[in-house]
């Protein structure tokens, strides 16, 4: 029995407005088989031989659609019905997607962990979506994932089958490629799913507390792929290079789904590591792809590094999920490679900064554009099926002129129905006009209201004498100094003034690096005195987690230190 938690007059509402077209993603992948099956369209990492000691693979629509069978013959054999819930721990190899997409045509519900989950957090997902099995791999980067999980239900007393995914190995009943085999003779179980079907259920990143369960549906995943098409300016046959990991709506809505409606190619990378990214950059002639901003920021600082790149076929790179630094975005500009500002959670909190609606490189660092407010419009469409408004939190009042922190509130097509299986925490979670309540805090432009200026977490802003600061404004910022890879900022306590801030960097090799030039450089950059760090500390990296967000809460000790 298949899982479903929209409300049926919100799906025929959605749908009368053309919000949602009732398209399963399994019919995305028939129509992408009919149309382009002998080309190529997914590919492995090139270092998977190190990642799980088996070579990469290069598959054709056709070869996925074969692949995708296969899946469903053995979960068939294994016993699983649509509903049923698999839980899957893989690095970003071919086979998950297969298994994604293998979900989508069965009917079973794909609820994917990060590699760098153990038994805490792992423990906690099982424990709050009862899977009938877990796919994961024998070794990755030497930890045995396979031996690690079953260790865990055992101590736990369940009886779930774990079965090692993509390590080639077809001679073992502990192999999901051994079942495969076996099931190879039976008949293909086809089914035409319902668009308003759970397919997914991602965890949010856990960052203040324990893991929480996403259900998406079909027709939420199909309408996130149509947004990131046009604000990607994504074409036919575009080749996409996803470096996310495929846990969460950074890698499924922005990079899978958008492929299989262009019906191009998938480039697998895992994990980030530099030199692989830019050689599949120039070797697959990739046209869109993601990069965090430090990466970004260093790349512009290496001019010759940049040099020996062919960046010719790349009309767009995206990055996020908070103000970028806008020499960086001006440089890539000037490269002829415009820069997308993201803003996203799994929740289908979606804003996107793009080069069409704006233009201006400063504009598009700094700022977010007011999707759904009242009287503000845009030219591209998906605008039109998101909803977002400013509230104060502790009055509820909604916000309406610049100059006032409120957090955002969001609703529409992108957006999820509540948590799995979590009443409590979903009667917070939206407020009494049907929103979410992000958490996120953000003002309406002092100098354009038809944008957003992202304030912060509301637990993570520092109040420096009753003043509001966002510290991801001034990670940009710092970061855009020569001798800092990548800096973070936190609060510290002070008696006279109740919080100050502590920039929290790691400087490039060799380098060392003194608050008071740190504050003449951001002098220099024009920000306000009462917002330049009074503490310095570096650190060898910054404590990010799975999806590689800065644990900023971490931070504090260093800061007080």
């Amino acid at each position: 029995m298949t899982a479903k938690m929209t409300p049926e007059e919100r799906s025929r509402l959605y749908r009368e407005r053309g919000w949602w077209q009732g398209i399963s993603v399994d019919a995305l992948l028939r129509d992408a088989v009919a149309a382009r099956g002998g080309e190529e369209a997914l590919i492995d990492p090139p270092n998977r031989p190190d990642l799980t000691g088996t070579e990469p693979a290069r598959l054709t629509f056709a070869d996925i659609d074969a692949r995708v069978d296969g899946f469903c013959r053995a979960f068939a054999a294994l016993g699983l019905k649509p509903g049923d819930v698999i839980v899957t721990q893989l690095p970003n190899i071919v086979e998950g997607v297969i298994a994604f997409l293998a979900c989508a045509r069965f009917g079973t519900i794909l609820s994917p962990a990060a590699m760098a989950y153990r038994r805490h957090e792992l423990g906690k997902i099982v424990g709050q979506v009862d899977p009938r099995l877990i796919l994961t791999v024998e070794r990755f980067h030497g930890f045995d994932h396979r031996a690690e999980i079953a260790g865990m239900l055992d101590a736990e007393g369940r009886a779930i089958p774990v079965l090692a995914l993509g390590s080639g190995g077809a001679d073992s009943d502990r192999s999901f490629e051994w079942h495969e085999a076996r099931a190879g003779g039976a008949e293909t179980p086809r089914r035409d799913a319902e668009a308003s079907e759970i397919l997914t259920i991602c965890w949010t990143s856990g960052t203040e507390a324990d893991p929480k369960g996403v259900p998406r549906h079909h027709d939420h995943w199909t309408v996130n792929g149509e947004a990131m098409i046009e604000a990607a300016d994504l074409r036919s046959g575009d080749a996409i290079l996803n470096p996310f990991p495929l846990i969460n709506i950074a890698a499924i809505g922005g990079m899978v789904i958008p492929w299989l409606m262009v019906q191009g190619k998938l480039v697998q990378h895992h994990p980030f590591d530099l030199p692989v990214f830019l050689r599949q950059m120039a070797g697959e002639k990739i046209n869109y792809t993601v990069a965090p901003p430090a990466i970004l920021n260093m790349l512009l600082k290496q001019e010759q590094l940049l040099e020996t790149i062919d960046l010719s076929n790349l009309r767009c790179m995206g990055s996020g999920s908070a103000p970028l630094a806008v020499w960086m975005v001006e440089g890539w500009q000037e490269r002829g490679v415009p820069v997308m500002n993201v803003f996203g959670s799994n929740e289908g909190c979606s804003l996107f900064s793009t080069h069409a609606e704006m233009p201006d490189p400063h504009l598009r660092a700094s700022y977010f554009p007011r999707f759904g407010a009242k009287g503000v419009e845009w030219k591209s469409a998906f605008p039109n099926k998101i909803r977002t408004r400013l509230v104060d939190p502790d009055t509820e009042a909604e916000i309406t002129e610049a100059g006032q922190a409120g957090e955002l509130r969001i609703d529409g097509a992108m957006t999820f129905d509540g948590y799995w299986k979590a009443e409590e925490l979903n009667a917070r979670a939206f407020d009494d006009q049907g929103y979410f309540r992000t958490g996120d805090l953000f003002e309406i432009a002092p100098d354009d209201a038809r944008f957003y200026q992202f304030v912060g977490r509301s637990k993570e802003v520092i109040i420096r004498g009753g003043v509001n600061i966002s510290p991801a404004e001034l990670d940009g910022l710092i970061e855009s100094h020569p001798k800092v890879r990548e800096a973070a900022c936190a609060a510290y306590p002070d008696e006279r003034l109740g919080e100050k801030i502590c920039a929290i960097v790691a400087l490039a090799d060799g380098e060392t690096l003194e608050l008071e030039e740190l504050t003449a450089h951001l002098r220099d950059v024009g920000i306000s005195v009462y917002k330049l760090p009074e503490k310095l500390r570096t650190v060898e990296s910054l404590p990010r987690n799975p999806l590689g967000k800065v644990l900023r809460r971490e931070l504090s000790g260093v800061a007080a230190s």
